[in-house]
């Protein structure tokens, strides 16, 4: 399966996926599949960072093209409660987004 599919997957089922970027493993909880300027991008939390605070988590813009060895998890995330499906920048194209339901 294409990194694009098993996170278009992993945003529907809103699970987990575990990815090597930069030659590192990452685990991400993927909100949103957006292009910009012809290129996929993948909005997404980093659970295993650490964070001073709950308020102060933020998703982080992953280049799909730096995502290797993509694979969705069992493990179920909850969205960021602030996540509002904008997009980071006004000419960006939304392709996909987790609902917020």
């Amino acid at each position: 399966m294409s990194p694009e599919r098993s996170i278009i997957e992993a945003i529907a089922l809103k699970r987990l996926i575990v990815a090597m970027y930069n030659g590192s493993e990452m685990e991400l909880a993927p909100h949103q599949l957006f292009e910009r300027h012809g290129d996929l991008f993948v909005s997404a939390l980093n659970p295993r960072k650490n964070w001073r605070s709950d308020e102060e988590r933020r998703l982080g813009h992953f280049k799909v093209d730096g995502l290797s060895n993509v694979s969705v998890t069992e493990e179920v995330f909850e969205p960021l409660p602030n996540f509002d499906g904008s997009l980071p920048r006004p000419d960006d194209k939304q392709l996909f987004a987790v609902g917020t339901d």
